[in-house]
């Protein structure tokens, strides 16, 4: 009987935390849960930063560096708008590998790059 009471308030507390964090609160650090659309230029940089973090962690080469976006477009994809920067680089001998695709949330914030823009 001891370990059932136990039981019941120890899973009182797991359940019961989730359930104060409701929406419309408000927990002091600055910031709502809705992203403020960003513009083309900062995407632009936004996907820069992506790259050259890549480049610096070794997981594309160097040459990336020096490549400017060859395309920046809103896109749809799962009913949520987002930002797909297209990078090209002649200098990648494995031809697919030469364009990288950056996807950015609609405020900017890092989804994913690949190779295949899926």
């Amino acid at each position: 009987m001891k370990t059932l009471a136990t039981t019941l308030v120890l899973s009182s507390l797991f359940f019961g935390i989730p359930a104060m964090a409701a929406t419309g609160h408000d927990h002091g650090h600055g910031h709502s849960h809705t992203q403020e659309p960003v513009n083309q230029q900062i995407a632009e940089k936004k996907a820069d930063e992506v790259i050259a973090s890549l480049v610096e962690r070794e997981k594309v080469d160097k040459s990336w560096s020096s490549i400017k976006a060859s395309s920046i477009e809103k896109k749809t994809l799962n009913s949520r708008p987002e930002w797909l920067v297209i990078f090209n680089n002649d200098k990648i001998t494995d031809v697919d590998k030469q364009t990288l695709y950056v996807f950015l949330t609609i405020g900017g914030e890092y989804i994913a790059v690949n190779y295949t823009g899926k």
